[in-house]
């Protein structure tokens, strides 16, 4: 085994340590993509996506067969930058949706994206140092959002400590019939994912002294995660989705309510004003560079 030193670059992503921590940027890997996309000179803009864009799979016409091949290649890269930008998951989530049949309105949300990361090119992911005493998930959705299915679109953020080390931005395989319900399997998503890294905790031999707490905005879905009792309203969700309540039991999570205006997981499942996006762009730990680092990433 050799020792390679400090790490600095890891698969086009760029690390700088600094005294409070470490810097991850893909700054040369957007870069590279601009160029690719012909947009190196473009105007940027200040959000990815506007509030009103709700994409249909139907509307505007259809991409030629080469403008389809560069769609889906572009796409897929804005995947991979979402590694150190969370702040572009739910607009990449979008135009992933149509990569089957993309039209003109998709393309128009890719420039946008574009536009939006070159405004943005030295932003990336700070991971701080300090002690890690807790677990803390944000939760939300955007009920039957899709004009074309009616399914709801499900967000989450999670912190060990104060660092962001898990997001999702993702349509829910099923259509909801009520927004607590579509808020309710948005919390199983996020619960499943802390059990998951509880487990990668503990292998770690890192032992957490907290119950992880989950932040809902909506009451009716809080409720139903310790309400054992069945009714109407509830009867049509799959059995499966009720371990939540297994884990309340148990102590391990706790479901609290949070107000809408410091929801982080909005970010991650609709457009926003620009003020709000930009403030909770900030809560999600992305950063610009540090001063070290500013000329050469």
């Amino acid at each position: 085994m050799t020792d390679l030193g400090a790490l600095h670059h890891f698969l086009g992503v760029a690390v700088t340590r600094t005294s409070d921590g470490l810097f991850l940027s893909q700054r040369q890997y957007a870069v590279d993509l601009l160029q690719r996309a012909g947009m190196a000179e473009c105007h940027p803009t200040a959000t990815p996506v506007d509030t009103q864009a709700k994409l249909s799979a139907h509307e505007g016409n259809k991409l030629s067969d080469k403008d389809n091949s560069e769609y889906r290649s572009i796409a897929g890269a804005l995947q991979y930058l979402t590694l150190t930008r969370p702040d572009l998951a739910y607009a990449v989530q979008q135009v992933c949706l149509f990569m089957h049949a993309p039209r003109e309105p998709h393309r128009a949300l890719i420039k946008r994206i574009l536009r939006y990361v070159k405004g943005t090119l030295s932003s990336g992911l700070h991971i701080g140092a300090g002690s890690i005493q807790t677990l803390t998930a944000y939760s939300d959705a955007d009920w039957a959002g899709c004009p074309d299915s009616r399914r709801s679109t499900s967000g989450f953020c999670v912190y060990l400590g104060d660092n962001l080390v898990s997001w999702s931005s993702k349509r829910q395989t099923t259509v909801s019939r009520s927004s607590a319900e579509a808020e309710y399997r948005a919390v199983v998503h996020v619960v499943a994912e802390c059990c998951w890294l509880w487990q990668l905790l503990q292998e770690l031999h890192l032992q957490l002294p907290q119950a992880t707490v989950v932040f809902c905005d909506n009451v009716s879905a809080i409720y139903m995660t310790a309400n054992s009792v069945h009714h109407k309203r509830t009867k049509h969700i799959e059995i499966d989705i009720h371990f939540v309540r297994e884990k309340v039991a148990l102590g391990e999570i706790r479901v609290l309510h949070v107000p809408s205006s410091h929801q982080f997981a909005d970010i991650m499942m609709k457009g926003l004003p620009t003020p709000l996006f930009t403030d909770f762009r900030t809560s999600l730990c992305v950063r610009k560079p540090p001063a070290s680092a500013a000329g050469g990433y």
